[in-house]
């Protein structure tokens, strides 16, 4: 791995940083705004963590994204967040790592 593997893991660090920022200032935003006009910025966050392989984060903005599509917002919309923010700094990258947030997603929109 070496030198260039580090590089790609600082990168891959600033694009976390990139998007924790995002995701906390919908949090900040999400109160005050409807519902559809969130949907971009998840939008945003989905296309930058399918570009860098953050696949957890991938399908949580997905699942935001139908939430937001229901029409959820408020503290609803800052539990959907915190759990996109867990999903792009989860450290694995697999399938089983997709499976357990789409899991706990899924349990999420169903109540």
């Amino acid at each position: 791995m070496g030198h260039q593997g580090h590089i790609n893991d600082m990168a891959l660090e600033a694009v976390r940083a990139d998007l924790a920022a995002r995701i906390a200032a919908i949090d900040v935003k999400a109160p005050y705004t409807c519902a559809r006009d969130l949907k971009p910025d998840i939008n945003q966050i989905r296309l930058i963590a399918h570009r860098h392989g953050l696949n957890p984060a991938v399908t949580v903005a997905h699942f935001v994204d139908s939430a937001l599509s229901r029409g959820e917002h408020g503290a609803l919309v800052h539990g959907w967040l915190s759990m996109l923010g867990d999903a792009v700094a989860c450290d694995r990258q697999d399938v089983r790592a997709c499976d357990t947030f789409a899991a706990a997603c899924s349990v999420r929109l169903a109540s």
